[in-house]
């Protein structure tokens, strides 16, 4: 009986051997290694592109699966998208939280690190999504002229533009309907410095590119000298256009950040390391560099997206 048991015991062990040897444990074992797939999404803008490939690259590096939906659309589309689960992780912007959560009035979304810990506190416990760690760059609605315009009317800051608006000057600003719209925007800007654009003073222009805003100031398209523009763009010298100054602080602090879903951060929480450093590397010089190569030269996204994270040893 000892004998026999002694045989069984031999058998079984070299059953267990053979498939270690066939690699049979290994595909056993594969399924669990799998890691996504991850939707990554972003705005339609030059910067959302640069952003979500960001996201995409890092990920991709880190041995996940990724479905690219870059430039999925504007503010609006995207977050339905991620709170109804549609897609997974996309870059946005601190302070929209004011936006987002009707907090338009508190100058809380002023403080940079104030409004990070507000957006992240509300956006988790009203639609359980995760702010992860944001860029040092404020990214914040701003208002540009064309550069002639600027010298000839002296205009540096948002209270001379009010003032030369109020005095009957030319003017008509390129936006978008988000920009034109919302009341933390341009309705803001007018509120704050008491003028206000007339519906002919503006061309509204399809999604929140502000390369297609500035360009059109640049150009003059249909009379207009002023756009919608952002704080890390990179276009702006190039194209002969002056950000002019918000003296009175109106707008609050944007600064670039990923979102994800909890369910998909719960799973996989290695992902807020992967893109930490990354986020943490893109300052505000560093973006309008990005952004220039994008708009300016011309470069795809995802090209200058890819050389910046291998230049900086954030991807191989």
């Amino acid at each position: 009986m000892k004998q026999k048991r002694i045989h069984i015991l031999l058998i079984l062990s070299l059953l267990s051997t053979a498939l270690f040897a066939t690699g049979k444990q290994e595909t056993i074992d594969a399924p669990d290694m799998v890691k996504g797939p991850i939707l990554v999404a972003s705005k339609i803008d030059t910067e959302g592109a640069l952003l979500g490939n960001i996201i995409r690259l890092v990920l991709e590096n880190g041995g996940f699966e990724v479905v690219d939906k870059i430039s999925f659309g504007p503010t609006d589309v995207v977050r339905r998208a991620i709170i109804s689960g549609e897609i997974d992780i996309y870059p946005d912007y601190t302070g929209n939280g004011a936006f987002f959560f009707n907090q338009s009035d508190s100058e809380l979304w002023k403080d940079r690190q104030k409004g990070f810990e507000q957006v992240k506190k509300l956006d988790f416990e009203t639609n359980k999504l995760v702010w992860l760690t944001p860029a040092p760059a404020n990214n914040t609605w701003a208002i540009c002229v064309r550069q002639d315009l600027a010298e000839s009317e002296g205009l540096k800051s948002l209270e001379d533009l009010a003032a030369y608006v109020n005095r009957g000057g030319e003017l008509k600003l390129a936006g978008s309907e988000e920009f034109a719209s919302r009341p933390d925007s341009l309705p803001a800007f007018e509120k704050a410095y008491g003028f206000k654009l007339e519906n002919k003073q503006l061309l509204i222009l399809a999604g929140g590119n502000t390369s297609q805003t500035e360009q059109a100031a640049a150009r003059k398209t249909e009379g207009v000298n002023a756009a919608m523009a952002y704080g890390t763009d990179g276009q702006l010298a190039a194209l002969g256009l002056v950000v002019l100054e918000d003296s009175l602080g109106v707008q609050p602090v944007y600064e670039p950040a990923p979102i994800i879903r909890s369910e998909v951060y719960i799973k996989y929480p290695e992902i807020e390391n992967l893109l930490k450093n990354v986020f943490e590397s893109l300052d505000l010089v560093t973006l309008q560099t990005l952004n220039s190569s994008i708009a300016v030269e011309g470069r795809n996204a995802a090209d200058v997206a890819e050389e910046y994270l291998k230049e900086n040893g954030f991807i191989d």
